[in-house]
């Protein structure tokens, strides 16, 4: 009898927590402005008049950009380091750090870890084929056998 006390002592702990949270949410104004939220919700059929939804919502998209920008900023770390130490001679005197879709694109394919869970974050990136890439891109299909 004590355990079952303890347990729905704990879940009235979970319910106040959660409470607590959702009221801070009125109070923080989140990155991502709840306008965008509720159109992209809108548009996937999701639509919730509760302001403090659409705000976890933005929470958690601001958290996952925050993620993969920290990625590919360790991506481009990595890759300017490696360029550098080709290039012993030369000492590079701009500092700056370059983000290029590559670094962008390894960290979303990447897989995270998040208390023992593997994930994915399964987003593929392809570049756009662009004229100068390929030379027979802006050309009718007909001339392109040729």
């Amino acid at each position: 009898m004590n355990h079952k006390q303890q347990s729905n002592d704990g879940k009235h702990d979970d319910d106040s927590a959660l409470s607590d949270f959702l009221a801070s949410l009125m109070d923080y104004t989140p990155s991502i402005p709840d306008e965008l939220v509720e159109h992209c919700l809108a548009k996937s059929g999701f639509q919730c008049p509760d302001v403090r939804l659409i705000r976890l919502v933005a929470v958690a998209s601001q958290k996952f950009v925050a993620e993969v920008a920290s990625d590919s900023l360790q991506h481009c770390k990595a890759r300017q380091a490696a360029g550098a130490k080709d290039k012993r001679d030369k000492q590079p005197k701009d500092k700056r750090l370059i983000l290029t879709m590559d670094d962008l694109s390894k960290s979303l394919r990447e897989v995270g870890h998040f208390e023992s869970i593997d994930f994915v974050y399964g987003v593929n990136v392809k570049q756009q084929e662009y004229f100068a890439d390929n030379p027979s891109t802006g050309m009718d299909p007909a001339s392109r056998d040729e």
